[in-house]
């Protein structure tokens, strides 16, 4: 991992503006950014142009690499799901108007879960994925973040499934740790489905008593070994951004300067 493939997710730092963050981010270090989109739509809300907010980013020196917000509709009739398709292409071509190429979603799921469940959800994501092309923009779907989709050898199901080249999977070190996920799930024809990586460390705690966003803590501060993940991630052919997504409350109760700073410099040691 190189320095230059660092990116902070804006919830690390908690803001409520966008423009504090982004100042947070870049005096940290960060030359990449994964915004949720909601803290985006709050500053478009406030009169800004999305010409305005790209510029905002570069003002700072700062590239988006990715944004999220929503889960997609997988289930219930087409009419019904209709409303999500458009609100998740509408976030699409939002990340490419602000010069990103990843849109990380989560799901929803039936009322009885099944391995069939997971074919529904492959057909939703390429659904999707057919509705933006021309943006590209691939959609990255995020692992427990879905009542069926709970291991990475289950997202990459679904990506095969899917059979579009601009569907994958989203990696999240902490979803690795709580779900059934084994670092020998790491091979090379599963990495390459990977299509953006967040990065955190976890607690001493049993997994199963782990919460997968609360209880996550600052690489080096936790029991993960990062090292070796990124390493099999990288043996695997992965090469795009590793993105720091923290849920820390201690971190919260920091100026965003400081919490910005030390979610960057917490990454640098796992760097070549």
């Amino acid at each position: 991992m190189r320095a230059g493939q660092l990116a902070i997710n804006s919830q690390c730092t908690s803001n409520r503006n966008l423009e504090e963050a982004l100042e947070a981010h870049a005096a940290a270090g960060f030359r990449c950014a994964e915004p949720h989109l909601n803290l985006v739509k709050d500053w478009l809300d406030d009169g800004h142009t999305v010409e305005q907010t790209r510029e905002l980013f570069e003002s700072y020196g700062l590239r988006v690499v990715a944004g999220s917000q929503l889960e997609v509709a997988c289930f219930g009739s087409p009419d019904a799901r209709l409303p999500n398709l458009r609100a998740n292409a509408e976030n699409a071509r939002l990340v490419h108007d602000l010069g990103g190429d990843r849109l990380i979603v989560g799901t929803d799921g039936p009322e009885q879960v099944s391995v069939e469940a997971l074919d529904a959800i492959a057909f939703a994501l390429s659904d999707l994925a057919q509705s933006i092309e021309g943006l590209d923009v691939d959609v990255a779907l995020e692992f427990n973040w879905s009542p069926v989709v709970k291991s990475f050898p289950s997202a990459v199901r679904v990506a095969e499934k899917a059979e579009h080249p601009r569907v994958g999977v989203l990696f999240d070190t902490a979803h690795y740790h709580v779900t059934p996920t084994k670092l020998s799930d790491l091979d090379a024809d599963a990495v390459r489905w990977i299509k953006h990586v967040h990065v955190n460390d976890m607690p001493d705690k049993p997994a199963d008593l782990t919460h997968r966003d609360s209880d996550r803590v600052l690489p080096g501060e936790g029991v993960l070994d990062l090292r070796e993940i990124i390493a099999t991630l990288e043996r695997g052919g992965y090469d795009g951004f590793f993105s720091i997504e923290l849920f820390n409350a201690e971190l919260w109760r920091l100026p965003a300067k400081e919490a910005a700073r030390r979610c960057y410099e917490s990454l640098l040691p796992l760097c070549d």
